[in-house]
């Protein structure tokens, strides 16, 4: 006997390794094929949990043949099993990053013209749907009243990695989309708070501590929570100004100082670690320091693969009761009136006299999908109560997937129809994104500009930005394929994209990651190569944007043709003034870049359109009176 269990354990520790290699690729296939297919990345996560959790074991259940038995058992995901004493403490340690990248993403600068909304969405439509959402708690699912402020505290969050791909889907106008998107910003480090102190205030009346005891306990966890938070955030970022530690480092070091922080927390007041972690995340990012772009390599790789595994490993905890119980007429309830009452009472609220737009608010109030952070913190408090004698808590979990699922596929449809029936997409709009600021390509946005086009220019360079700076154009400072941009650049700005950098493949890459939100016929880019040269040394067709203008040339012919004295101009075609005339005006090499007519913006292709009997055409050649036409 001694002997079988002791085989059984050796094969439970052989496989824990392929378990958790196993997770990995499911959670980040799932972040791939949601940027594939521009699809909620947390939808696709809970099915791979489900399929390989719950649908699995009930496979296992059934008398099949023993060899396919043991094989599909390999893949069968049971966290609690498989990790036993280490799965509270991992899922802990996990929530207290995911809680410390939420942190790092509030900048508190970058909230702009929508401070003063989002202020409002948080100080008042965030206790207004905390209590409303109390109520609902209790009196729909029948919790306590401690577990229903809980509930209601942790489920004011709107999750900002569900609303930032609706966001570029949707394309609204540029304040309802701010105010979605920093609400959920802000919220989601809010919310999480909420919930700890809820957890606080049961955990000091459970050791039987009276009412006003339990707030001095919570209150003081609170303030010691954010001192230890802030003093360890601003200790690091002098640190990283003082050159104590070395660039190789910075990002390991960043890791292991929050996970100490979580721990050391906890060690000077139980279960402070989560607020600790949200304040130094808050305190760095908005500590100027010249290690910024580390912390965002630190987030869009380990906070990514812990929400991608977090989220996996809470979906297969689920078990055939937990997700019958999706289907309850409490759970439904609750999730209704969460939706449907709880959040458009706490906007209308909350937006009176704000200078917001009763159609925006209706928006607002309907769009608020839960992410990551509502089931991660739901289902590490779920193991906590029940640690602590509350077994009640196990339905966090229920509750927090039963509204994400419905949230964010309410969502994920409703955005387009609700905006474009509100007047508030600017799917119509025709504004360009020029990405790679450089002698041509700000000639080129100062002549849509004169157009009436509207244009924003993006560059990883601070000093390329200078001229578009000067010029008064709107610019992104940033590297617009990554994690940062999809927070800080403005989507609703733009409904086409020109990549118009020396790099051929960067150019390409810019617009193979737009062309899903856009459409393939919104993505140009300045072509790598002249016709010249040999088809075989070019980027394939279907890997690379649409080539820019109506010659084709390469970004190295444009701008030796820029310092040569070419410049743009936007003439007006008619029956009095036809396209025949602009040309022999022009001469006979001129570039046809695009052609404005009323319907919108259609960027010319090598051998393709570029003829029109009335619009705007702008035209890229040589200057024949330069003292009339010179810049």
């Amino acid at each position: 006997m001694a002997g079988a269990a002791a085989d059984t354990a050796h094969h439970v520790v052989n496989m824990l390794p392929f378990k958790i290699a196993l997770i990995g690729a499911l959670g980040i296939g799932a972040q791939w094929l949601a940027w594939k297919l521009q699809r909620p990345a947390i939808v696709l996560m809970a099915i791979a949990g489900l399929i390989f959790g719950p649908l699995l074991g009930a496979i296992l259940d059934f008398n099949i043949w023993e060899p396919v038995k043991n094989g599909l058992s390999m893949f069968h995901l049971d966290p609690e099993a498989d990790f036993g004493d280490v799965y509270r403490p991992m899922i802990g340690l996990a929530v207290a990053i995911i809680l410390f990248e939420g942190g790092m993403t509030l900048r508190f600068k970058d909230l702009g013209d929508s401070a003063h909304a989002v202020g409002r969405m948080v100080l008042l439509a965030g206790p207004i749907a905390w209590l409303l959402g109390t109520y609902a708690a209790r009196y729909i699912v029948d919790l306590p009243w401690d577990i229903a402020a809980m509930v209601g505290g942790l489920f004011v969050v709107t999750g900002p990695t569900v609303i930032m791909p609706l966001l570029r889907q949707a394309h609204l106008k540029k304040r309802p989309a701010n105010i979605l998107k920093w609400e959920g910003i802000v919220n989601d480090p809010v919310g999480a708070l909420f919930a700890v102190g809820g957890y606080e205030f049961i955990r000091f009346t459970q050791e039987g501590a009276n009412m006003a005891l339990a707030f001095g306990q919570l209150i003081f966890i609170a303030i010691m929570g954010g001192i230890v938070g802030v003093i360890s955030g601003w200790g690091l970022a002098q640190a990283f100004k003082r050159g104590l530690i070395p660039e190789y480092l910075k990002a390991p070091v960043v890791l292991v100082w929050v996970l100490a922080i979580y721990v050391l927390a906890n060690l000077l007041a139980p279960e402070t670690g989560l607020l600790a972690v949200t304040a130094l995340g808050m305190t760095m990012a908005n500590t100027k320091f010249a290690s910024m772009v580390e912390m965002r390599r630190f987030k869009e790789t380990i906070a990514i693969m812990l929400v991608s595994g977090v989220f996996v490993l809470l979906t297969a905890t689920l078990t055939p009761p937990v997700l019958k119980g999706f289907f309850s007429f409490k759970i439904i309830g609750f999730v209704l009136a969460m939706m449907l009452v709880v959040r458009p009472i706490a906007v209308i609220i909350s937006t009176f006299w704000s200078g917001i737009s009763i159609k925006e608010a209706l928006l607002v109030s309907f769009i608020a999908p839960r992410g990551i952070v509502a089931v991660a913190v739901a289902g590490l408090f779920a193991l906590e109560l029940q640690a602590i004698g509350r077994p009640e808590g196990a339905i966090f979990v229920t509750l927090a997937f039963a509204l994400v699922f419905a949230t964010v596929l309410f969502a994920g449809f409703a955005i387009g129809p609700l905006s474009k029936a509100l007047g508030l997409s600017s799917d119509h709009g025709d504004g360009v994104l020029i990405v790679g600021a450089n002698p041509w390509s700000l000639g080129l946005a100062k002549a849509l500009t004169d157009m009436g086009v509207g244009v924003l220019v993006a560059d990883t360079n601070w000093r390329r930005l200078r001229g578009a700076r000067i010029e008064g154009f709107a610019t992104f400072y940033g590297e617009v394929l990554s994690e940062n941009a999809d927070y800080r650049l403005d989507h609703s700005a733009f409904n086409h994209i020109i990549a118009a950098t020396p790099n051929d493949a960067y150019n390409a890459l810019v617009c193979v990651e737009f062309a899903p939100e856009l459409g393939r016929h919104r993505v140009f880019q300045v072509s790598g190569h002249d016709k010249s040269d040999r088809d075989s040394e070019t980027i394939a067709f279907t890997s690379r944007g649409r080539t820019l203008s109506s010659r084709g040339r390469s970004f190295d012919a444009l701008t030796r043709d820029w310092w040569s004295g070419w410049r743009f101009k936007a003439t007006n075609v008619s029956e009095e003034y036809p396209m025949s005339s602009l040309l022999e005006e022009r001469g006979e090499d001129v570039d046809i870049m695009l052609i404005k007519r009323d319907s919108g913006l259609e960027f010319v292709q090598p051998g393709k359109g570029g003829k029109t009997d009335k619009g705007t055409v702008l035209t890229y050649g040589p200057v024949k009176n330069r003292a009339a036409e010179a810049k």
